[in-house]
């Protein structure tokens, strides 16, 4: 099905291949030499320098209709207009003459907040991770086909920081006003999937919609129940419940009448995979998944996913219906359980607690976790990580915005909210502490979602200004209270404190925020 680019800028492509299939999609990838076919089916490619996300490569266009809204700094950096016009020309002049692949799909799964997007890219490859990506068009939706926004990824074309103004030679920018994603100079596709999500997050919240950086599922009741977490917390992990089905694993929108994966697939880690340990993954990675950067041996095919030669952050995309205990439809009805993870390297957080509404709008806007100790020569305790909204790379608008939303949901639904800790408990990491176990952690996760949880009494840590239960089915009294696990007090004491100013001094970057969220917070 071609497709008359010009109005793109795109005048003399070679060939304009628009909506193939994956197997057309894979046999194209093959004869340009883009990747080659595991044992298993999947597409495995190798992203070249950039093997993640480019955080000092991304810009937003400074344009008049955005200029007050967006919240500008390090992460949402401006590009003027000019410098964006001429890089886009100059991307539209590499493309001539060449193959160019196009998906026409969607974002959003409920029809009403539904965008479409058109994405352009000049690798088969990264046109395959999209088509499994994106929602998938149905029959008769092409037929009169306007793109919301359109996404065109050159990662062959390379920026000239010192005449394009730019800081190095990838660019990932978006342009509100032209309604535009540019991706040059980088292969990774996770650049694609998130400049998406940024766009989401900008339009849906003006619909009185709030986007989340979360995964999503339901059980047989229509109980449905969203999981915010960084890397490293367990989300991946606790959502994957086989007593409910996934909705999805990475972006969702919370509306009136529910909640909404904005994607039809996921985009995996894949180091240390395991058949045992995560086998939905393991098993996704078959014909129509693309993998990035994972090692394999070239006369088996088998992968190595322990080998992080070429990065730790390998990856694998693939549509939802490769895994199973999935909700087709994306959809689900109003979340009655809200779920924060942290991985507490400290040790102090109660494994498990719940939030007030204001607290959960600090607890939100903070998206705590922390790393450990050691990862770094000289680093000998854990390091705090806040991430606003818990994805601070992918939310142009203030904080504020997306915490007024989160507690008018809470308002509307009556949702509970918890905070779970996953991390360690009886003392900091290395200094005393264990790991939580992962199966009094999924009993806590479980009494949330089932009620369980509120039938019990609940005490009030004075330090973390959180409600912990004295009790949860499956799990020891003695584990909920986290001083009680450390055997100095004095220390429990201390570094509570500590931890509870961190989140007070980061919390201070945030303006116009209600001062009964702030009042919320930890007491140092």
């Amino acid at each position: 099905m071609s497709l008359d680019l010009s109005y793109l800028g795109i005048i003399e492509a070679k060939a304009v291949h628009r909506n193939l299939t994956p197997a057309a999609l894979v046999e194209y990838a093959l004869a340009m030499g883009e990747g080659k076919l595991s044992k298993t089916g999947a597409l495995v490619v190798n992203t070249g320098k950039y093997t993640g996300r480019s955080p000092k490569d991304r810009y937003v266009v400074d344009e008049p209709s955005v200029h007050d809204e967006i919240a500008w700094g390090d992460i949402n950096i401006p590009i003027s207009v000019d410098k964006f016009n001429n890089i886009y020309a100059k991307v539209c002049a590499y493309l001539q003459k060449r193959d160019v692949f196009v998906f026409d799909g969607f974002a959003g799964a409920a029809a009403k907040y539904s965008v479409p997007i058109r994405v352009v890219n000049e690798l088969a490859s990264e046109n395959l991770f999209i088509h499994q990506m994106l929602r998938r068009p149905e029959a008769g939706d092409l037929d009169d086909f306007k793109p919301g926004f359109t996404v065109v990824a050159a990662p062959g074309f390379k920026c000239i920081p010192e005449i394009d103004g730019v800081h190095s030679e990838a660019a990932i920018i978006i342009s509100f006003e032209k309604r535009m994603i540019v991706v040059a100079g980088s292969q990774y596709a996770g650049e694609i999937k998130k400049g998406i999500f940024s766009i989401m997050n900008y339009i849906l919240p003006k619909q009185g919609v709030l986007s989340m950086h979360c995964s999503a599922n339901v059980g047989d009741a229509g109980d449905s129940a969203v999981f915010f977490g960084l890397s490293g917390t367990g989300k991946t992990t606790l959502s994957a419940d086989p007593n409910r089905k996934l909705i999805g694993d990475d972006e969702h929108a919370w509306c009136d009448d529910g909640i909404f994966n904005i994607e039809g697939g996921c985009y995996a880690k894949c180091i240390n995979l395991s058949k045992v340990n995560e086998p939905d993954i393991y098993n996704a990675i078959r014909f129509g998944a693309l993998v990035e950067n994972v090692v394999m041996d070239d006369e088996t095919r088998d992968f190595d996913f322990d080998d992080e030669s070429i990065t730790e952050n390998t990856r694998v995309g693939y549509p939802v219906t490769h895994i199973n205990n999935v909700e087709l439809s994306g959809k689900a009805g109003v979340p009655k359980t809200i779920i924060f993870l942290t991985a507490d390297a400290f040790g102090v957080l109660p494994p498990v607690s719940k939030l007030s509404r204001e607290a959960a709008m600090y607890h939100f806007v903070s998206g705590y976790t922390a790393k450990l100790a050691g990862t770094e020569r000289g680093v000998t305790e854990p390091q705090a990580t806040f991430s606003t909204c818990f994805g601070a790379p992918f939310f142009p608008l203030p904080a504020s915005r997306y915490a007024e939303l989160l507690g008018d949901r809470i308002d509307k639904s009556g949702a509970n909210v918890y905070l779970v800790n996953t991390g360690w408990a009886g003392g900091s990491y290395g200094k005393g502490g264990n790991r939580m176990k992962l199966p009094l952690t999924r009993a806590m996760v479980t009494a949330a979602l089932n009620g369980e949880l509120e039938k019990g009494e609940f005490v009030m840590d004075p330090i973390f200004n959180v409600l912990v239960p004295t009790t949860c089915p499956g799990v020891p009294a003695e584990v909920l209270n986290p001083k009680g696990f450390w055997a100095d007090k004095a220390a429990y004491e201390e570094t509570a404190r500590k931890l509870a100013g961190m989140f007070q001094k980061n919390f201070t970057k945030y303006k116009n925020m209600d001062q009964k969220v702030v009042d919320a917070g930890p007491k140092a």
